[in-house]
């Protein structure tokens, strides 16, 4: 970088300076739900580990930042505001297909009349002007068109002209690539946040009774029936009026506002449909059982009047007297259960497993789950929806009629899930528990987002909490079903305690209404009672003891109350909950108390120091309590003086449960412990200390630590989870800070290393945690970005001395300077011998024996352990006498390497698996250091120490030997492999920003060097480093890092020109060596641009390579391109045009790259023709038969070189290799590259190189932009379902997961979506708006989705796509004019000029806007200006393409294009006349190009194409230039002819709908022009194109055929070559029909007229050409036999131009041809033919005409009948359309005059004897078929059916006019023969027909049983009607009295001979056949068999004696009375059958 010249310079800090530094560290608060954050209560000394939590969970994130993105200036999409709106900067482009749309209804929607049927009469050419031009108004016309413009001024405006209005970015207008490749998004991690479930929000409407007497007070929870659990706290709630508040006053000192919440959000994780919402009700105590208590509700009701009111006026008092008394107690009253199974929608509920744990981070779908389900649900964003929870959104309104009554005996939650299990089966419990009637309203729906006034379950209010109270919302702690794994972010220390069972049963009689007092100590005096447990509805917040409910008279009561207890943040010995036992007296007895005293029992806090919970059974001491009970447990008291009395002698008689809910307490042993022996080390304490049950003194601390580091990992996975960021906070601050216990150094660092290694391990491996797409736990994502932090320094630092050692501290050790000195230079050493063999974890060495000396420590392990002693933080060793500094703390990051590079064994490969979570802490850890050092200021190779560079260095080598090694083993192991490669990446990608980038670039050779030595796997490996590039390219400062403005131009040698100076110069300075090389890689180039350079490598790699795989790795290599450009045109720091220019530059090798691959691109034009598109290209090697005229760049591919004209089409000149073809996307993909380049690179620079390049080169291009013109074609709005690109469709899910991960992706890269994204609306992506690059937006996705966007978002999509078509297009144009004008100089422009015209005329076949059209046919004009003579005497072929793309336009809907159009073709006219009296050749191609377009385009509009000749009749008038020669007469002549062409159109458009009239017509068009060949050529490919279209391939290739013959004919006459076909004779063997063609009329053109046979058919290629197209299309019709007769007739054409390449294929697919005979034989379909008859005047000319129409293989009698009833129900008005339903003759006599009749009648073909000889196989039973057969069964009677003795049956033979398959798809019939069958002949023919089903069942191999068995039950079975028996008992029985029906008689006989001789066989075979299971089937079929041989053996054995004797004379005529031909018919007729 040495001379930057000042421009440069400028750009570059522009882009982003080096210097300072990427990283930035930031503090952001964290997110608090509540108005303050949950704190323990003031005042108190915290516990350190109390401390240490409130600390984590209130302390800020701190997060590490790339500097660049996201800083303000960037959001912005660019200077046009937001991504979100950058659509409607854009201009909306007109394309034709659209315009039309709106335009023509009126030539469709007008009812066909009926003349046009009748007249079809146009026969003979039609010569006549239709109607005179002349009375049309010509279109707007150019204004200086005739002028003379100097070819160079008309280039330069034309010019100008397209550079106006361009959009400046491509990218912009491009759909994303599909982003499965975009591995350089790192998903920002989930924030962590408190885990909140599915919530659900309940409100109490309304609860009464029917009667109103007393208070009631409701509590709410829920429950889950299957898993037997509570699932959440108890809510509490009253609607009690104030009257009956009033009744309580006395016991409700006050009233909190929290307490009077009347609606509950309820949180659930793992919705099921077993969960019930339990309500429970409770009144004041009363005396009297609950029954009797409830009796009033249940009989009085309040509307009752009279009795009941006074009644109910008596039970009030009673109540208000009770409420004075016993107001504090309760009893249980009733319940209600509700099943919230409507509510979690149980049909979504199948889906519940996957997605629900996905929300609390189960993953059970493997490793690629990406981030978005697993963050879902601490965002919330799985809103109930996403989980099929309460998918309606609607708020329900639960009502509940009854409630069932408590019973006292059956209170506990077990009776409640006996209760609801019952419930859930019966849905009532009525039977045995009574109901009391009232009326409980709930309404229930989701809880929004954000609630305004709620209080969390400690009442802390939730953020929004207004000022002005309303009642608050009260959120409800869940208790879940199974582990949630979310840590824990807030401070929460509850504890709820369940009172469950007492046993007083053998107490004294005293103890009957039992309740309990509960109260929380802090010691033992009544006065200690804490005022922590929660309030009830309708009292105060905190209470100090609260009383369980009573249930009357019952010893040994059951409780369900829940005690929810805050706890206090310091706990100590004397905390205990203290229960006291009162016996309550209902009535009221003089003097007596309320309350009676039975007992007490008490449960301590803490055990061991550790909070107490789980099921306890306590005793219950009947007496005062002695002191200092409290310090014991109730089981345990010491023994007393005097002694405490007891129940039960002791026994446990209460049962107790006590769980806490608390993000302070671990409840687990291990971490208890790990955090009780951190804390001791960090804080003064004084030993021994107490750990659960064991002491630990300070001698045994160490050991104990590091045990409790080991057994770390053994702690159960939750609460490990829970308080993961503690517990890895204590790890790494153990790894850094050296510890002095009792005075010896210990060391931790390696332990904690390996148990964070093993934590991570652990965390990986659970099946419950979610990891994002990288494979990565989120958890510890999460921890690494946001919460990890630098270990604190020691907090009181220790004081050093002078240059010897410092003083030693309790609990620091450290060094001086010397010994800090010493040790680290030995360690050094040490360090070198180990690090420059990564495979060895350090040696034993002298090294080690000093070390262990100055250190005299204990020497544990002394391999791993020697390093870890370093304890200095002082790199940069001064001499020892310097400024002494404390050296208390070693670095983090430099810790953590040295562990990773010594780390051995299970460890090592730990971590190198996890490698991506040491690489972010390293990566964090470095910044922090960079950050706090202050060091920035330092140039970054100083930054850091050389032993950290060379710890990375190991560590990068082991990491990529490691992962080549995964990648050699098996495909298991890849994607570990993989994921390794990726954190490698983004760990270098870090260190680009950290530290010098000369050494990480250093780093990546490495790494890209070691791949290659170790990998064999070419598609591995390159698909490895490509990921690994790909991250590294995404880097923020890839530009710079690339020194891309060091380009060859300016290479330092020489001071480089500004840019404007270069491009005025026109680039004189360039030595043209160094521009050619400017587009190559070249070593130079990889040497100055390093990444680009490997990426490229990598690319053309890719392209070049081979094998299986080798595609989805090409893919990867030009996505990695892709994004990369896509991401600099977006950038807003590269807008300025010379930044672009620059940018491109730096891409220019790419372009050589992209012409290297040219043979491997997808050819578009060969897609889209096969999708039936009219165009003039496409290609022939394709496989469905794309459209005729197709001009074949594929025989250029082929080879094909006595093509002379060719020489431009596509690389003839390429050495012929196989090679991997790229699919579409990834051939669109590269395309755009391309694109931008050429669009962003300097213009005069690609100019000059264009000069420099040899023509072959330069073909190159244009065929590279000839595929890019299909490649990038408009697709329009609606077709989004006619696109046929690959797109794997993806579920949408995958789609909103994938935009998550863009859009929260870190790196360059995302920032780049994001910058692209409106801000707001940042939590849902894609829910607001539809981003561009999301998938179902791109115009090339598949259809199916097309139904979820709005009209809107088509619009858009459309208006993106339309301009990035438009703009495309351009650049093409751009570069072609660049071509033209950069190699005018040179002589080779006759064969580019070929190639830019047929880019051009691609274009124009293409759909395109009219703002490219307009550019467009501005370069054309301008071409034809300058190279006019060229054009019409060397491209004939492209000239004729060109007339018909500029006709096609002349027909346009839209006035510019048309207007545009009409001055191009009249320019032609002119210059062809002009040139060389060319004019005859361009009229025969403008005449040839109408036929051809009225024939093929359906969307054709006459009307425009009229007033465009109109125009052009107007050019030629005014031309005053030409008014003195022929030429406007000629033109005139020419016009009218174009109008009468026309004229023919009109007709053709009446019969769209009928596909037989519209072959027809254009058969009857096509055979007026037999005396001009090219039209008759011409009309002929427009069938074969229509037959295509409608799937007749057959017939399609017939047209081919009969065209191909007439080409043969006249090149016969041309030129006499052996070789050639003798003109149609020839093709007689493809078809009989073919001599049609024969050109023997007088009135024949001789091929020598001017203008004549000049087409490009009209030529051996062309001939070839169309025989090969009719093979393909005979394959796909399945007519292979046929394939080779057509290739007997090319294979002597190519033998005679030795084109071996093309005899190679042609071979090739003669044997596919005849392999498909061999194995499909015959399950091939051919046609089904019917004979359809019309009558009718209706019908006008049809009337009374047959027809035999072939019609798809298996095209069943209804069909076709629909069909046609349904056509000419159109057309005549359904009423008088009628299908005949027989197929008997037809009386015309007896048909209605006003009606039309189609007769249909199924046909089969028909052969005579003879025939059948030659008509052997099954082909050639379908094939040359003109003969059919039907046959009408009737009786004499003139019914059609009748009893077998008088049934006759009528055969009928048709032939036809032609031979099947034919042009056309019906051919009239042109003969018809009879036949009758008397009855017996009709029963031979059956029974003839019977014997041979029998014959082909027994042979069949293999045999098949179910074949045999329908067979045998039609022939033996006993109940067959009218079967073999009947028969012969009507005919057989007696012998016929007619002697004429002998011989009849006698063949009958010998008919069944046979057949119960086959039978017999059949019998016998199945008998082989059965399986166990059928005997009793066979004993029967056998039995019948027997039968029926029996009953037939007297008629089969009497013979007809006259028969049997000699007869001399037989008179003929008898004989010939039964017409013995017709047996010989049939007989053919069912061997054929068979």
């Amino acid at each position: 970088m040495t001379q930057l010249n000042s421009l440069d310079a400028e750009l570059a800090q522009e882009l982003g300076d080096f210097t300072e530094d990427d990283l930035d560290v930031v503090f952001t608060p964290k997110e608090c739900r509540t108005l303050q954050p949950s704190l323990p209560e003031e005042g108190v000394e915290l516990d350190p580990h109390v401390r240490d939590c409130v600390q984590t969970y209130i302390r800020e994130w701190l997060i590490v930042n790339q500097k660049n993105q996201g800083s303000s200036e960037i959001c912005g999409f660019k200077k046009t505001g937001s991504r979100r709106d950058f659509h409607k900067t854009l201009q909306k482009q007109t394309f034709e297909s659209e315009s039309l749309e709106g335009h023509e209804p009126s030539t469709q929607a007008r009812p066909r009349h009926l003349n046009v049927l009748c007249d079809v009469a146009g026969k003979g050419p039609l010569t006549a002007c239709g109607f005179d031009l002349r009375s049309l108004q010509p279109d707007q016309q150019l204004e200086n068109l005739l002028q003379q413009v100097s070819a160079e001024d008309f280039e330069k405006q034309n010019e100008e002209a397209r550079r106006t209005n361009r959009q400046a970015e491509l990218f912009a207008l491009y759909p994303l690539v599909d982003e499965e490749d975009a591995v350089e998004i790192r998903p920002v991690p989930e924030c962590p946040k408190e885990h909140l479930g599915n919530r659900i929000l309940v409100k109490v409407l309304t609860l009464k009774f029917e009667i109103e007497i007393e208070p009631l007070f409701a509590s709410i929870a829920l429950y889950d029936v299957k898993e037997r659990k509570k699932i959440s706290e108890n809510f509490h709630c009253d609607l009690n009026s104030d009257q009956f508040k009033g009744f309580l006053r006395a016991h409700t000192p006050s009233v909190a506002p929290s307490s009077q919440a009347r609606s509950a959000i309820f949180s659930v994780t793992y919705p099921s449909s077993d969960i019930y919402l339990v309500v429970k009700i409770e009144k004041v105590l009363q005396q009297g059982e609950i029954g009797d208590c409830a009796e009033p509700y249940m009989v009085i009701k309040e509307g009752d009047g009279g009795k009941s009111k006074e009644k109910i006026e008596k039970l009030k008092l009673q109540a208000e007297s009770f409420c004075q008394r016993l107001g504090k107690y309760r009893m249980p009253f009733a319940w209600a259960p509700i099943s919230l199974t409507s509510f979690f929608n149980v049909s979504t509920l199948d889906r519940e497993v996957t997605d629900v744990e996905s929300m609390v981070g189960r993953s059970s779908v493997g490793e690629r789950r990406t981030l978005s389900q697993s963050r879902r649900l601490s965002e919330r964003a799985l809103s109930l929806e996403e989980n099929g929870v309460g998918s309606n959104y609607k708020t329900t309104t639960m009502t509940v009629n009854s409630f069932f009554k408590q019973e006292g005996d059956r209170l506990s939650d077990e009776d409640l899930f006996k209760f609801l299990a019952d419930y859930k089966r019966s849905s009532s419990l009525q039977r045995r528990v009574k109901s009391i009637p009232g009326l409980l309203r709930l309404e229930i729906s989701s809880a929004p987002e954000i609630i305004s006034c709620s209080l969390t379950p400690e009442m802390l209010p939730v953020k929004p909490f207004p000022e002005n109270r309303t009642r608050p919302h009260k959120e409800i702690l869940e208790f879940p079903i199974r582990e949630v794994y979310v840590p824990h972010t807030v401070y929460r220390n509850l504890l709820y305690v369940y009172p469950q069972r007492l046993n007083f049963a053998n107490k004294l009689a005293s103890a009957r209404n039992i309740t309990i007092k509960i109260q929380f100590m802090c010691g033992e005096d009544a006065s200690n009672a804490m005022p922590v447990i929660f309030g009830k509805s309708s009292g105060p917040e905190f209470l100090q003891e609260i009383y369980t409910a009573i249930t009357y008279h019952n010893k040994s009561p059951d409780f369900y109350e829940e005690v929810k207890i805050k706890l206090p943040a310091k706990l100590t010995v004397n905390h205990h909950l203290l229960f006291t036992f009162y016996h309550i007296s209902c009535q009221q007895k003089q003097g007596a108390s309320v309350e009676s005293l039975l007992g007490y029992s008490w449960l301590p806090i803490l055990l061991n120091e550790r909070l107490q919970t789980g099921s306890y059974c306590l005793p219950v001491a009947l007496e005062k309590l002695p002191p200092n009970y409290s310090m014991h447990s109730a089981e345990k008291v010491p023994l007393q003086n005097p002694p405490v009395k007891w129940a039960e002698g002791h026994k446990g008689v209460f049962n107790i449960e006590v769980q806490a809910v608390s993000s302070v307490h671990t409840q687990d042993s291990h971490l208890e412990k790990f955090f009780t022996l951190c804390h001791s080390l960090e804080s003064q304490v004084t030993f021994p200390i107490r750990v659960l049950d064991q002491k630990i003194s300070e001698t045994s601390l160490e050991h104990e630590l590091k045990l409790s580091l080991i057994c770390l990992n053994s702690s159960r996975l939750e609460p490990l989870v829970l308080f993961l960021h503690l517990v890895l906070d204590k790890l790494f601050q153990l790894s850094v800070q050296p510890m002095v216990i009792a005075g010896q150094t210990a060391n931790f660092s390696q332990f904690a290393f390996e148990s964070v290694v093993s934590i991570a391990n652990s965390l990986h491996n659970s099946k419950d945690l979610a990891k994002d797409q990288h494979g990565r736990n989120c958890l510890l994502a999460s921890y690494v970005h946001y919460v990890f932090r630098l270990p604190e320094p020691p907090r009181d630092p220790p004081k050093s001395g002078g240059a010897t050692a410092a003083l030693p501290d309790p609990r620091y050790h450290t060094y001086g300077r010397t010994s800090a000195a010493a040790v680290s230079s030995k360690l050094l050493q040490a360090r070198v011998m180990s690090s420059s063999n990564p495979d060895l974890a350090g040696t034993h060495s002298v090294a080690d024996e000093e070390v262990k000396s100055i250190m005299s420590s204990k020497g544990a392990d002394r391999t791993c352990n020697r390093m870890s002693y370093y304890c200095s933080g002082n790199n940069d060793v001064p001499s020892s006498t310097a400024a002494p500094r404390p050296a208390s703390k070693k670095h983090f990051h430099e810790e953590l390497a040295l562990q990773m590079v010594v780390s051995t064994g299970m460890v090592r490969e730990t971590v190198f698996k996890y490698a991506w979570f040491f690489f972010e802490l390293l990566v964090k850890s470095m910044a922090q250091y960079v950050h706090n050092m202050d060091k920035r200021d330092n140039f970054r190779r100083t930054r850091f120490s050389d032993r950290f560079k060379d710890d990375i260095t190991t560590i990068v080598n082991v990491v990529t030997s490691e992962t080549a090694t995964l990648l050699v083993k098996s495909q298991k192991e890849n994607e570990q492999a993989e994921k390794m490669n990726i954190s490698l990446a983004f760990f270098l990608y870090d260190l680009l920003s950290l530290m010098d980038r000369g050494f990480v670039f250093n780093l990546i050779k490495h790494y890209c060097n070691q791949l290659s030595a170790k990998l064999t796997s070419l598609p591995t490996l390159i698909s490895m480093r490509l990921e690994f590039l790909r991250i590294l390219c995404s880097h923020e400062h890839y530009l710079n890092l690339n020194l891309f403005f060091m380009n060859a131009d300016t290479a330092p040698a020489s001071p480089c020109p500004s840019i404007s100076s270069q491009n005025s110069s026109s680039c004189s300075s360039f030595q043209d060596q160094k521009v050619a090389s400017m587009f190559d890689l070249t070593p130079e180039y990889r040497q100055q641009h390093f990444l680009t350079g490997l990426l490229f490598t990598e690319l053309a790699a890719a392209l070049d390579a081979e094998g299986e795989g080798i595609s989805k790795v090409q893919r990867k290599a030009v996505s990695a391109i892709h994004s990369l450009l896509s991401s600099h045109d977006l950038d807003p720091r590269c807008v300025k045009p010379e930044v672009k220019v620059k940018i491109a530059a730096l891409y220019l090798p790419l372009v050589g790259i992209i012409l290297d691959a040219l043979p491997q691109l997808y050819d578009f034009t060969a897609a889209d023709a096969r999708s039936g598109k009219n165009r003039a290209n496409g290609s022939d090697e394709d496989q469905e038969g794309t459209s005729a005229i197709n001009q074949n760049v594929a025989l250029a591919i082929a080879g094909n070189n006595f093509n002379l004209k060719t020489s431009g089409t596509m690389l003839s000149s390429l050495p012929y290799k196989q090679y991997n073809m790229l699919n579409a996307d990834t051939t669109r993909n590269l395309m755009i590259c391309f694109l931008w380049i050429m669009k962003n690179a300097d213009q005069s620079l690609i100019r000059k190189w264009i000069a420099d390049l040899p023509s072959m080169q330069l073909n190159r291009i244009l065929d590279l932009l000839f595929i890019c013109v299909s490649c990038f074609e408009y697709k329009g709005k609606q077709s989004s379902d006619k696109v046929s690109t690959q797109v794997l469709q993806k579920s949408r899910d995958v789609k909103a997961r994938l935009e998550e991960a863009l859009l929260r992706g870190e790196g360059a890269r995302g920032e780049m979506m994001r910058r692209c994204r409106a801000p707001g609306n940042d939590r849902f992506p894609g829910l607001s708006e539809n981003l561009r690059w999301r998938k179902e937006q791109t115009h090339w996705r598949q259809a199916n989705e097309k139904q979820d966007k709005t009209k809107a978002e088509l619009d858009q999509e459309a208006l993106i796509s339309g301009n990035l078509a438009t703009e495309a297009n351009l650049i093409i144009l751009d570069m072609q004019e660049n071509i033209i004008q950069g190699s005018s100089a040179l002589d080779c422009k006759d064969s580019l000029l070929g190639g830019v015209l047929r880019v051009l005329v691609n274009s124009l076949s293409c759909d395109q806007s009219t703002t490219y059209l307009t550019h467009c046919f501005a370069t054309l004009r301008a071409l034809i200006a300058k190279f006019g003579d060229l054009l019409f005497e060397e491209e004939v072929e492209q000239c004729a393409d060109l007339c018909q793309r500029v006709l096609h336009h002349c027909s346009s809907s839209v006035d510019s294009t048309r207007s545009q159009a009409c001055a191009t073709l009249y320019l032609l006219m002119r210059f062809s006349f002009g040139a060389t009296s060319n004019f005859a050749r361009v009229k025969m191609q403008v005449t040839m190009s109408l036929a051809s377009l009225v024939g093929k385009a359906p969307d054709f509009n006459e009307e425009y194409l009229r007033r465009s000749l109109r125009t052009i009749l107007a050019y030629a008038e005014e031309d005053t230039a030409m008014q003195a020669t022929p030429f406007p007469t000629q033109v005139e002549e020419l016009l009218c002819n174009l109008n009468s062409i026309l004229y023919d159109t009109v007709k053709m458009r009446e019969f769209q709908e009928d596909p037989e009239m519209l072959m027809d017509l254009m058969y009857r068009i096509a055979k007026s022009y037999q005396t001009s060949p090219d039209l008759r050529l011409t009309w002929l490919q427009n069938m074969a194109e229509k037959h295509t279209k409608k799937k007749c391939y057959t017939e399609a290739a017939m047209c081919l055929v009969h065209a191909a013959a007439l080409v043969a004919e006249y090149l016969s006459m041309l030129e006499d070559h052996s070789y050639l076909p003798v003109g149609s004779v020839s093709f007689q063997n493809i078809s009989s029909n073919v001599l049609e063609e024969s050109a023997v009329s007088d009135d024949t053109l001789s091929p020598d007229e001017d203008g004549v046979c000049s087409g490009r058919y009209f030529t051996e290629s062309g001939l070839v050409g169309l025989l090969e197209h009719a093979a393909e299309l005979f394959s796909t019709g399945g007519l292979y036999e046929t394939i080779n007769e057509v290739y007997k007739l090319v294979i002597p054409i190519l033998e005679a131009h030795r084109d071996f390449r093309k005899l190679t294929s042609t071979h090739d697919k003669l044997q596919k041809a005849f392999d498909s005979i061999i194995s499909k034989g015959h399950k091939r379909m051919f046609g089904t033919y019917f004979r359809v008859g019309f009558y009718g005047s209706k019908f006008g000319d049809l009337d009374e005409q047959e027809f035999v129409y072939k019609e798809p293989a298996i095209t069943k009698l209804p069909e076709i009948s629909h069909r046609l009833e349904g056509f000419y129900g159109q057309c005549f008005g359904e009423e008088f359309v009628e299908v005949i339903k027989d197929s008997a003759p037809v009386d015309k006599t007896k048909l209605d005059p006003n009606k039309a009749y189609i007769q249909i009648t199924f046909v089969e073909p028909y052969f005579d004897e003879y025939e059948m000889k030659d008509r052997v196989t099954y082909f050639e039973k379908n094939f040359n078929l003109r003969r059919f057969m039907y046959t009408t069964p009737f009786t004499l009677e003139g019914r059609p059916r009748g009893e077998l003795h008088e049934q006759y049956r009528r055969n009928t033979v048709l032939t036809t006019m032609h031979a099947f398959p034919y042009v056309k798809t019906r051919i009239s019939v042109i003969q018809k023969e009879e036949f009758v069958l008397t009855p017996i002949e009709v029963a031979i023919e059956d029974m003839k027909k019977k014997t041979l089903q029998l014959a082909v069942a027994i042979n069949q191999e293999p045999p098949d049983a179910k074949m045999l068995q329908m067979v045998l039950q039609g022939s033996v079975g006993a109940t067959v009607n009218q079967g073999p028996l009947e028969v012969a008992q009507v005919f057989l029985a007696e012998i016929p009295a007619d002697p004429k029906l002998y011989r009849h008689h006698n063949k009958l006989r010998l008919c069944f001979k046979e057949f119960i001789m086959r039978c017999g066989e059949a019998v016998e075979k199945n008998k082989r056949l059965i399986t166990a299971d059928q005997r009793e089937y066979q004993q029967e079929l056998k039995k019948n068999y027997h039968k029926l041989k029996e009953n037939l053996r007297p008629m089969i054995e009497r013979k007809i004696p006259e028969l049997y004797k000699p007869i001399f004379r037989v008179e003929s005529q008898k004989r010939d009375s039964f017409h013995r031909s017709s047996f010989r018919k049939c007989e053919t007729q069912l061997s054929q059958g068979s």
